[in-house]
């Protein structure tokens, strides 16, 4: 008989260790039914939590707890702190504060960052991850503009001190009229001088407004998902494409071509980007940047010579709310560093039946699609007959990675987080 050596044990303990941290189906109990969701083989689902409140997006600590932004502040409750319950697949409400609404949350160097619609702010985390002061955040940036219309502020910090918001246009097309039928489109549109695009602010200075930020990006209706992509080094944004082709301009669109165009588009920005809209918009089926019927356009002739291309594009009003670049090693070497992305579903398909209501994937190399976007995780409306977003039971909104890989998933309908695992089995 041989005898294991005390060094080989150790090899073999360090192996076991290290698939019991890769694969997270130790720590956490999958439900049995994956919590409804449809998902690849070898991933399982557990849903952490449920009804506590609209919840917009989300970051989890490297401890592994979940802050949770809600649309809607419940007294001083805008701001939720979850932690699992280990060995129950369940995550309880530890702590809650934040006397506002709002849909942006990040963490980055010790803080935690999130928004209202109209400020941010940012409080100082202890070596834990908990915040030490709840009740008196530091206001970064106030004063933002708020139409009522596209007024999420999404937030995401780089690498080198700065915070980007988006400020998403009170228009569908900046029509002199707003969604009025045959209404010309103003030119040049004034909306975009303060909404419309992405600024960037230092993430440490107090109390910035406008004049202290920079406009990013411009041409950009509304951003919702975006986040920092550390391949690349530079931010990637998905944009809500426009609305109502038929309706506005039937004499160009038919009601199928209106409940399909046109595509959600996923960008890559820089300094000064400028990506188009209103004056046109891009056709995922032609492929093409078209002119806008809002500035001539009908359905055929291309515009945006001076607007850059997407990077992806997608079928059109799916609301793409979260955007995740996946660095975990959790999951398979394919979804490395590709894209998660949260639709949060459609509301203007008719007379097909409304669509989204998933996470999808895109494989990226280089901060390229390296294949075809797929359906990741599906079915969180509960049924595939939908006519309106209303029936749906979840709605997909915010992403998140844990310390582990997994995939955190929020949902604003009734307020469901979802944490998604890879088994391996």
């Amino acid at each position: 008989m041989k005898i294991i050596k005390p060094f080989a044990c150790l090899f073999f303990v360090l192996i076991w260790l290290n698939a019991f941290a890769q694969t997270g189906s130790k720590s956490s109990i999958a439900d049995g039914n994956n919590a409804g969701l449809i998902l690849p083989k070898s991933f399982a689902a557990i849903k952490l939590a449920d009804n506590i409140g609209k919840s917009r997006h989300i970051a989890v600590t490297p401890q592994g707890d979940i802050y949770v932004k809600q649309l809607v502040a419940n007294g001083s409750k805008g701001i939720l702190l979850l932690r699992e319950e280990k060995g129950t697949g369940r995550a309880a409400i530890i702590k809650s504060f934040g006397d506002y609404g709002g849909t942006g949350i990040a963490i980055k160097n010790g803080y935690l960052y999130a928004s209202s619609d109209v400020d941010i702010y940012r409080y100082k985390l202890d070596d834990k991850g908990i915040v030490i002061d709840p009740e008196h955040p530091e206001k970064i940036v106030n004063g933002l503009l708020e139409r009522h219309e596209h007024e999420s502020k999404s937030i995401v910090l780089d690498d080198d001190g700065y915070i980007y918001t988006n400020i998403g246009a009170y228009s569908n097309s900046c029509q002199e009229r707003d969604r009025v039928k045959g209404s010309p489109g103003m030119k040049p549109c004034p909306i975009l001088d303060s909404a419309g695009g992405i600024w960037r602010f230092k993430a440490d200075l107090p109390n910035q407004t406008y004049a202290n930020g920079t406009r990013y990006a411009t041409g950009l209706r509304n951003v919702v998902g975006l986040d920092w992509n550390k391949t690349t080094n530079s931010l990637f944004v998905m944009m809500h494409g426009r609305d109502q082709l038929h309706d506005l301009f039937p004499q160009y669109y038919d009601e199928k071509q209106s409940a399909e165009l046109p595509a959600e588009t996923m960008y890559e920005l820089h300094n000064g980007s400028n990506c188009g809209w209103p004056y046109m918009y891009y056709d995922q089926q032609k492929h093409q940047k078209i002119l806008a019927p809002e500035y001539g356009g009908d359905g055929v002739k291309q515009g945006g010579e001076n607007a850059q291309d997407p990077v992806a594009a997608f079928p059109g009003h799916l609301a793409p709310n979260g955007l995740l670049f996946y660095t975990g090693t959790m999951f398979p070497e394919k979804y490395r560093n590709g894209a998660f992305i949260a639709f949060h579903g459609s509301w203007n398909r008719a007379p097909e039946k409304q669509k989204g209501f998933l996470v999808a994937f895109v494989p990226l190399k280089n901060g390229k699609p390296s294949g075809d976007w797929e359906i990741f995780a599906d079915n969180f409306a509960g049924t595939n007959d939908i006519t309106s977003p209303r029936q749906a039971a979840h709605r997909p909104c915010g992403l998140a990675q844990g310390p582990d890989g997994a995939l955190y998933v929020s949902d604003d309908v009734k307020g469901a987080i979802y944490k998604i695992i890879y088994t391996g089995k």
